[in-house]
């Protein structure tokens, strides 16, 4: 994004998102990339955005794809206490962070917001674009 924004700084950028989330850091630096290149990045849906993935997705959503929002999550690994609490202090920051996001990019109260990721939510295009997740659904 930052090479095509710094070759043409006028023209939207596209990316097609089809993933089952992964890494919150990874998904964070891509949306924080999204806000700092200059042009408009408008993402598309081209099967699943879930967990991370439905994080960095703004714009389009084809009519039978899948969005799935949760709680931030963290792998159990053996470690000593203290690392295990400076990552749960970590994951609350993440969690309390992706909250307030989804809170200003939807308006929907935080109490919601933070309703519909205590668990997995699948939502339709249809309830996605209710949701405010996204702006519009394609081709019904």
């Amino acid at each position: 994004m930052i090479y095509l924004s710094i070759e043409k700084d006028t023209k939207d950028l596209y990316l097609f998102i089809n993933s089952p989330g992964g890494w919150v850091i990874s998904g964070m630096a891509i949306y924080d990339t999204m806000q700092f290149v200059r042009p408009d990045v408008q993402t598309i849906c081209m099967g699943l955005a879930a967990s991370i993935a439905s994080f960095i997705l703004k714009k389009l959503f084809y009519y039978i794809i899948r969005v799935m929002i949760h709680q931030t999550a963290s792998s159990f690994y053996e470690a000593q206490t203290g690392e295990v609490i400076l990552e749960a202090e970590e994951l609350l920051k993440l969690h309390e962070t992706i909250t307030r996001v989804y809170v200003q990019r939807t308006g929907k109260p935080i109490w919601v917001v933070s309703e519909d990721m205590e668990r997995d939510v699948f939502m339709s295009a249809t309830e996605a674009q209710a949701h405010a997740i996204v702006d519009l659904v394609a081709v019904q």
